[in-house]
């Protein structure tokens, strides 16, 4: 026996985009590894692969994030 229980449902009105299984789900049925939220409505779920893209682009177009201007994405920003 565990000693300590997960909790495995969300609180009411929680939306997740599970990424394992492709489809949104309320409440938190799939690991946190396998999903983005949570999210306050099934529409921003719906929208969670779209979300991420639109901020992959903002942060590969920040400057902050390529330090030493080698376009890496691997540097810190200071």
């Amino acid at each position: 026996m565990a000693l300590f229980k997960r909790r495995t449902v969300g609180k009411p009105g929680e939306w997740f985009y599970c990424l394992e299984h492709k489809k949104v789900e309320e409440g938190p049925e799939c690991p946190a590894k396998n999903r983005f939220g949570p999210y306050g409505t099934r529409a921003e779920a719906e929208r969670a692969m779209e979300t991420a893209r639109e901020r992959n682009l903002e942060w590969e177009n920040d400057p902050k994030w390529h330090d030493g201007g080698q376009g890496t994405g691997g540097g810190q920003a200071s």
